[in-house]
């Protein structure tokens, strides 16, 4: 039963702080843009905060919930949609996303450092610095986790 509850708790946590972020944002265009197969960038943003609370959880990790779940939820702030490419600019979407989206972030939220490693460092070992904090590696692996799910079995 605790386990029910503490999911139902994240869950509400990262509904809260996604409608918090659509507050005078651009955060709304995430549910335009495709992420993997049918998924958008918003619903795979929403599943890597969910993971990544069940991470800390699950191996109580100390974090910093609001930082953990805001982070998440703006690691993939890139704005475009990468499967559009006819002139090859998104040719290495993979290894830039990732700056794209910090600059994205910062242009729309006052973030504090955790929230900006997470999103710089998403996605290490394609960007070559690692996290530098535990939430950062914890987005890093719930991400991986997710895209996988997304990409085998939710198309």
């Amino acid at each position: 039963m605790e386990t029910k509850t503490a999911e139902a708790s994240n869950i509400s946590m990262v509904n809260f702080t996604a409608e918090e972020l659509s507050i005078d944002s651009r955060f709304h265009m995430t549910k335009e843009f495709i992420q993997h197969g049918r998924i958008s960038v918003f619903s795979h943003c929403f599943s890597v905060a969910v993971m990544s609370m069940r991470i800390a959880d699950f191996f109580g990790i100390k974090v910093d919930n609001k930082s953990l779940i805001r982070g998440a939820l703006l690691h993939d702030y890139f704005l475009y949609d990468w499967h559009d490419n006819p002139d090859g600019r998104h040719n290495l979407h993979g290894f830039t996303h990732p700056y794209t989206a910090l600059r994205n972030a910062k242009e729309d939220f006052d973030l504090s450092q955790i929230e900006c490693d997470i999103i710089k460092h998403h996605m290490f070992p394609l960007v070559p610095n690692p996290p530098k904090c535990r939430e950062a590696w914890i987005v890093c692996l719930a991400d991986k986790v997710c895209a996988l799910h997304e990409t085998l079995f939710q198309r």
